[in-house]
């Protein structure tokens, strides 16, 4: 599930046509990248969260996760249903 709600899978059952939105309190600009996370005190090694961010907010979001060692991944939100999202590039 991401940040907004909407659902996220390899399918993309769940989502609606609508643009994904900026995950920061308070935006709504439309997200243009993601961001993966993991609290390693709270989740396993392998499991990711996903905040979406604006072109705005990107770069805040990026350091408030990389400051607590949380940020694993940035991609472009046009690949948010590719294997790419998830470090499964082949």
């Amino acid at each position: 599930m991401l940040s907004n709600g909407q659902a996220n899978d390899a399918s993309g059952a769940g989502r609606s046509d609508a643009p994904l939105k900026c995950s920061r309190k308070g935006c709504k600009a439309d997200a243009t990248h993601v961001l993966e996370w993991n609290n390693p005190k709270v989740h396993s090694p392998e499991r990711r969260k996903q905040w979406l961010a604006c072109d705005e907010h990107l770069e805040y979001l990026s350091k408030f996760l990389s400051a607590r060692m949380f940020l694993k991944n940035v991609v472009p939100v046009d690949q948010l249903n590719t294997p790419t999202v998830h470090g499964e590039e082949s």
